[in-house]
């Protein structure tokens, strides 16, 4: 959503690069591009001109002519001034001391809010709170059968005594669901309203009604991200009209400019606490001003990534994973591959996780074109594979290549490329998983495996791999060891051992020189 301002600010702050000094004219001109970007992006107006002048004020302080790099001075201002515009602290829900904690959302119609209900429920739900979700909106065709449909998809009770489609008393249905959740015992109630418009003095009347009735804990505004400046007005009727304690801005993934998130919490004062990012009932969580923020800086948001992780992959799997990668558990295989692949898509749209990684935002163009079945290709690839391929991808040979193309579908090249990565990718996991930091890249000194020097083992391994060998400051045991290699050249070892001793049959193999495609006959 914050696409666009992300990209303007981010070309903002590259002209500010390589500068020790900020002058006047520089803040200036940074100022004016941080007011189009935000501009273009829909914020309201009385939000930019408070955000440029806090941005201009700080900027000539001594904050940022004191600094070593006022360049980033500028962009630390920014995202803290942006984190403040967003509402500064992440506000979480409050609890009734006594009986269940009622939770009213109202907002436009179009907002989302029937399937913002079933979101919150479940979320609720994985908080480990029991929720009951109630049919209020009698108003919109088939809004409590879709309540009811949403209800059953996270497994959340649905209180709904009337059939709707414009029958019934919704201020009488919400009267009556606090008796119902007080006899069933949920601990949370979620009152679903009907839909209005802001201008609709009638069905503000019934929302107001509602609330007298039910007396909740927390009044939530739905609103869709995507409607722009108009969002303010309509946040400030139902201020006005209802009066609400937090919002919740749904269809955050969408293209819009996501001016609404930064203009609303600024201007009505009330914070936003709940963002709905997707059509997934997961697709849920808190709104974190702090992290909303690094994300529209191209700063990445990784406490999200890593709270997602923490729910979606096994540890015991990623643990045996681990340990195999480190050389602990036997080898690392393709099965294991698979299975990590299946736990990342638990994380959701593979754009939306890269998404999160800090500097991204220059590679936006590839993160559109990236086609999410390229995981479900790889899938029917291996699955092509039998067991003994998938343990040991050294057996793929031509003829198994060709079979495994057929059996998945696809073509011949797409399972060379797919095992030639999966060595490459395991060979650079290993390294890094035993301390020996990325492949091609210089080390840590100090360090073991990460570079300033091999020290004296890896000395000996180095000169020992060019067929040199270290010669000892005893004049005896290197005249020793110059006759040992004398001899050893004068008599090749025989590969098949001494009578009597044990045979290594792979030693035996590889000193026979075989044909290349005899050894499966070897297995």
């Amino acid at each position: 959503m914050f696409a666009t301002l992300s990209d303007r600010l981010a070309d903002t702050f590259k002209n500010l690069r390589g500068k020790g000094r900020l002058s006047e004219a520089d803040i200036d001109a940074t100022a004016r591009e941080i007011r189009i970007a935000l501009l273009e992006a829909d914020v309201a107006l009385p939000v930019v001109k408070e955000f440029v002048a806090a941005v201009k004020d700080r900027a000539r302080g001594e904050e940022v002519s004191g600094a070593l790099n006022p360049a980033q001075q500028v962009v630390k201002i920014v995202n803290e001034e942006l984190v403040g515009i967003l509402g500064g602290e992440t506000r979480r829900l409050r609890y009734a001391k006594s009986g269940p904690t009622v939770i009213m959302l109202a907002g436009l119609q179009g907002a989302g809010k029937t399937t913002l209900a079933a979101k919150l429920a479940l979320w609720l739900k994985d908080q480990g709170k029991s929720p009951m979700l109630v049919a209020a909106d009698l108003q919109r065709p088939n809004a409590v059968n879709q309540l009811q449909v949403n209800g059953e998809r996270v497994g959340v009770p649905v209180f709904a005594p009337q059939p709707g489609n414009g029958v019934g008393d919704p201020v009488g249905v919400a009267r009556e669901s606090i008796e119902e959740a007080k006899r069933k015992l949920y601990d949370v109630v979620i009152v679903d309203t009907a839909g209005r418009l802001g201008v609709d003095a009638e069905l503000m009347k019934q929302a107001s009604d509602i609330r007298d009735a039910v007396q909740p804990d927390e009044v939530l505004f739905v609103v869709d991200a995507m409607i722009g400046q108009d969002a303010v007005s309509t946040a400030q009727a139902f201020l006005d009209g209802v009066g609400y304690d937090g919002v919740v801005l749904t269809k955050l993934d969408g293209d819009a400019r996501g001016g609404a998130a930064l203009s609303i919490a600024s201007l009505t004062g009330r914070p936003v606490m709940f963002a709905s990012n997707g059509e997934k009932m997961t697709d849920f969580d808190l709104f974190h001003p702090d992290r909303m923020a690094s994300r529209i800086l191209d700063m990445g948001d990784m406490l999200s990534l890593i709270e997602q992780a923490e729910k979606a992959f096994d540890q015991e799997e990623a643990l045996k994973a681990a340990q195999k990668l480190s050389g602990q558990g036997g080898e690392f295989t393709l099965d294991d591959f698979l299975q990590q692949m299946q736990q990342i898509r638990k994380l959701g749209s593979m754009k939306k996780v890269m998404g999160m990684l800090p500097g991204m935002g220059q590679f936006r163009e590839q993160l559109d074109q990236f086609d999410e079945r390229e995981i479900d290709r790889i899938e029917a690839i291996i699955r092509s594979m039998t067991p003994a391929e998938r343990d040991n991808p050294k057996l793929i040979d031509g003829s198994r290549r060709a079979r495994i193309a057929r059996g998945s579908g696809r073509q011949v090249s797409d399972v060379n490329q797919l095992v030639d990565r999966f060595f490459e990718a395991r060979k650079m996991m290993m390294q890094m998983a035993r301390g020996g930091g990325m492949p091609g890249m210089p080390g840590m000194p100090g360090m073991p495996g990460l570079g300033g020097g091999p020290g004296k083992k890896g000395k000996a391994k180095q000169q020992a791999k060019k067929g040199k060998k270290r010669v000892s400051g005893n004049p005896a045991k290197a005249a020793q060891a110059k006759s040992a290699q004398a001899g050893s050249k004068a008599e090749p070892a025989n590969p098949f051992a001494t009578p009597g001793a044990d045979l290594d049959y792979e030693q035996a193999a590889a000193a026979l020189n075989l044909p290349k495609d005899f050894s499966k006959f070897l297995k």
